[in-house]
């Protein structure tokens, strides 16, 4: 098979289990096994010639240990040091390759984060941070090739590291509050979906004092039981608001499947996601590094931009897709241009402190404390965001675009609504843009904003629009449907049925 079309941005992702109807396994024992010398061609061409050590983690997707087999055996057979680390988090893995007495040449993470249990996927890091799109290319090009290390073959031994990694956390809270258990006397549950973030509930709450009875769903189930482990899905929301409500806990935790995004409910029920946690991200990281500058996907509200600038701090919108907001804020830092923070509205998360990682439960962990902070002082995390002005409505539109060569047709759109937005009345066209096009619309004309965007890797154009005037989404709605329905390769029925 052609194995890039495997190629999901910066990772690896196929189907591995049958189960769904019209999808047929391609991550099969023989994709896995080439993936497996494919990247360890990869490593061998810029390493020296040494041995090489290699950490496999996993979360708990049903096809989880099966892949790990196939991969550690491959990569042992081209002459690595294999170590299997059996269930982890994505996070964890990169930590193998920076954490004294550990120190992996690379490692791998078998993950496909919050899609159906059928997927799965790989994710690959070096002590530089996860690989880049052109590095999985690359991988994927060794593995359709006939070629190998020509190494002695390697070994397989298993491992534990989970346990280091709690204990970083750990010791983080207790460094930053002076006390070895700052949550004593707080209830926090935690929400895992069955997926890999079971252990932040014993491995570091409890450790620091916290009662986490009425913790739902810790133990690792690949079937996913309850819900879809994502802090952008409603019922998974739901179910931690829930948790909160009947145990009347401080804090709320909902992780994704491998934990490199998470979600939380304070303690008023009310939810904290999407534009609402990185504002709070900022506040903390304003407070103690004045002026930086808050990288974040391009759909973040006005009224998050308006937060951010009231302390001090510079929004700079970019680009979707974690990889695109973490490079940005990377970029500014090497241009002299501090920027603590780089963060997606899907819960996405990456701190300069923490080498630009996008750590799940290293964001929980800057929350908690703050709730310890907060607990010393006389104040709550939700004031710390209580003047934020969020909108009255929003919505999305996803659009398919209804040609195989998609893209071109896409921009066509973008770049004739951009003409059409520049010399319409009420309408601003916002003058820093970088995917797309966003435009800001007077009261008269919807009182909010619109982003109309090419989706990164589908045929599709996804629509966001928000309001700070209740009727305003239908408003703007209406005007983008006049300009939109002319197009006839653009599905725009989701839009003519609201409209």
């Amino acid at each position: 098979m052609d194995y890039q079309k495997l190629q999901n941005g910066s990772d690896i992702r196929g189907v591995a289990l049958e189960g769904i109807e019209g999808q047929h396994v391609n991550l099969t024992e023989q994709a896995c096994r080439d993936i497996g010398r494919g990247f360890a061609l990869w490593l061998a061409k810029r390493t020296a010639n040494r041995p090489l050590r290699v950490a496999v983690g996993r979360d708990s997707r049903l096809s989880g240990p099966t892949l790990a087999n196939w991969l550690c055996e491959a990569m042992a057979s081209e002459g690595l040091m294999v170590t299997d680390l059996g269930l982890a988090s994505t996070p964890a893995m990169f930590m193998t390759t920076v954490t004294e007495g550990y120190h992996y040449d690379a490692s791998v993470m078998i993950t496909a984060s919050h899609l159906p249990f059928n997927r799965n996927g790989f994710k690959f890091f070096t002590e530089k941070g996860g690989l880049e799109k052109q590095d999985i290319a690359e991988i994927l090009a060794l593995a359709g090739a006939d070629e190998h290390t020509g190494l002695p073959d390697g070994s397989i031994e298993p491992g534990i590291f989970m346990d280091v990694y709690a204990a970083q956390l750990v010791e983080k809270v207790r460094t930053a509050s002076g006390c070895d258990t700052p949550l004593d006397g707080m209830r926090i549950v935690v929400d895992a979906g069955n997926g890999a973030g079971g252990f932040y509930a014993e491995k570091v709450l409890r450790v620091l004092g916290a009662n986490t009875d009425g913790s739902r769903y810790l133990d690792p189930d690949g079937h996913f039981p309850n819900h879809i482990p994502n802090p952008e899905n409603e019922q998974a929301m739901e179910s931690i608001m829930e948790a909160v409500r009947e145990t009347k806990a401080d804090l709320g935790v909902i992780f994704d499947t491998d934990v490199d995004r998470a979600g939380a409910v304070l303690s008023d029920g009310s939810e904290l996601n999407r534009n609402r946690i990185i504002a709070m991200l900022s506040a903390i990281l304003l407070r103690e590094h004045p002026g930086t500058t808050i990288v974040t996907d391009s759909i973040t509200s006005t009224g998050l931009a308006r937060f951010i600038e009231a302390r001090g701090g510079v929004h700079h919108r970019f680009k979707r897709g974690y990889r695109n907001v973490i490079n940005e804020s990377m970029r500014l830092n090497a241009e002299g241009h501090d920027s603590q923070l780089a963060m997606e509205t899907s819960g996405h998360g990456a701190l300069k402190e923490n080498y630009f990682l996008d750590d799940g439960a290293y964001l929980v962990t800057r929350l908690l404390i703050e709730l310890a902070r907060g607990k010393r002082e006389g104040y709550t995390l939700e004031s710390l965001i209580a003047d934020l002005a969020e909108p009255a409505e929003s919505r999305e539109f996803r659009m398919n675009i209804l040609l195989p060569d998609f893209k071109p047709y896409g921009q066509s759109v973008i770049d004739d609504l951009t003409a059409y937005a520049a010399n319409l009345p009420g309408w601003s066209v916002a003058p820093s843009n970088y995917e797309g096009i966003r435009v800001n619309l007077d009261k008269e004309h919807g009182d909010g904003w619109f982003l109309l965007r090419l989706s990164l890797h589908d045929p599709l154009m996804p629509l966001n629009i928000e309001s700070d005037s209740v009727g305003g989404v239908l408003t703007i709605a209406k005007q983008l449907y006049a300009f939109l329905k002319q197009y006839d390769k653009l599905d725009t029925s989701a839009m003519a049925a609201f409209v």
